[in-house]
């Protein structure tokens, strides 16, 4: 038998481990096959440097979708630093004309690429890529070539001018995140399919109000959340009743804090009491909040996937007979802003919650929630 130290595949494995914690990975024994020994070092290197969490998964993500359109495209792993033929190339596969297509098969991405791809898992919608998606992915790659030490060509006139007359020729209207926001009435009929005592009912509740409660926090952030982030904090006195128990969420940094500035938010009363029910009966008491349940009712150890968050949101609305094409797990986010506009929170003190640093992004919730039942569109009632 092959010690994990002499095979390549067992050792990347074992190091991907190592980093699972705060990279927080998924698929892991096919991202030990598809990395190499200097990728799988890079991303330790960026752990040690202290990137952020958000910032490191989208790396992960990208890189792994890059060497598995590399290897299916050229039959090669990527070269570093990319030639600029590469580079056009991949523009080439991604940003097509789906009517182009219908007259020439070759135009995009071939098929025998697109095969492998979906295969691995890394296609899943036909079509081409958004052009954000593109450049996302573009600019991960940058970011790792000079996280190498290398110089690449991603600044060339030809790239720039590809990508280009690519949107150009093939716009697409822009989609929000969510259709709709999980507003404070929304979220409670969500809640409400959440109402026995069986474990996934139990963890989507905490999941759901805990989202919502510390300010509308992203998917990753909840899928990522552990133990180790949390602390007690002194209960909060009311005027009536007993105090609510009050719980800090360190969020370390975040796509939008500074880089040496920790985020931290509050949870208080309820969804205290719903985080507190899961730990309990899932008997979690370190890692890993928000886990995946099996058919079974088993505990895994390992973290939720971000995008079993969305998916969470989308049954729960589907249950509270709502359309979920119309609810994502971002609509938590933009239902937190949009509920406190309508209570009439200050805008600077539900930022202090969301951890929105642009303040027009998130006054525009406060607007439209204003606009809405103010007296300009109230003139004819």
């Amino acid at each position: 038998m092959t010690s994990a130290g002499s095979d390549p595949v067992d050792r990347r494995s074992h190091e991907l481990d190592t980093i699972a914690a705060v990279l927080t990975l998924d698929r892991r024994d096919e991202l030990a096959e598809l990395l190499t020994d200097q990728d799988v070092e890079t991303l330790r290197h960026l752990v040690n440097e202290g990137m952020g969490q958000n910032t490191l998964r989208a790396l992960t993500s990208d890189l792994a979708y890059l060497q598995a359109w590399c290897l299916a495209a050229t039959g090669r792993s990527l070269p570093w630093p990319a030639p600029e033929a590469l580079l056009l190339k991949f523009v080439a596969h991604h940003l097509w004309q789906p009517e182009q297509r219908d007259i020439d098969p070759l135009h995009g991405m071939p098929a025998v690429v697109e095969e492998s791809l979906r295969e691995q898992r890394f296609l899943r919608s036909p079509g081409p890529h958004a052009p954000d998606t593109v450049r996302r992915r573009l600019a991960s790659w940058s970011t790792l070539t000079k996280w190498r030490g290398l110089a690449g060509v991603f600044s060339a006139p030809s790239l720039k001018s590809a990508i280009r007359l690519a949107v150009r020729a093939t716009p697409r209207p822009r989609k929000r995140k969510s259709a709709k926001a999980v507003t404070g009435d929304v979220l409670s009929k969500m809640l409400a399919t959440c109402s026995t005592d069986s474990l996934r009912d139990i963890r989507d509740r905490a999941i759901l109000m805990v989202a919502f409660a510390s300010g509308g926090r992203r998917r990753s952030e909840i899928a990522g959340l552990r133990i180790e982030q949390l602390s007690v904090e002194q209960p909060i006195e009311t005027d009536s009743g007993p105090p609510l128990p009050s719980r800090a969420i360190h969020l370390g940094r975040t796509k939008t804090s500074g880089a040496d500035h920790e985020e931290i938010v509050y949870l208080t009363g309820r969804p205290v009491d719903a985080l507190d029910a899961w730990l309990v009966v899932a008997q979690i008491e370190s890692g890993s909040i928000f886990r995946k349940i099996d058919r079974w009712g088993n505990v895994s150890k390992r973290a939720l996937e971000p995008s079993a968050v969305n998916q969470i949101v989308k049954q729960r609305a589907e249950m509270a007979g709502l359309d979920p094409a119309e609810f994502s797990a971002h609509g938590l986010r933009s239902g937190y802003l949009t509920e406190a506009a309508n209570r009439g929170v200050p805008l600077p003190e539900a930022m202090e919650q969301s951890r929105h640093r642009s303040m027009q992004q998130a006054s525009s919730y406060y607007n439209n929630a204003t606009r809405r039942s103010g007296k300009a569109a109230r003139l004819l009632t």
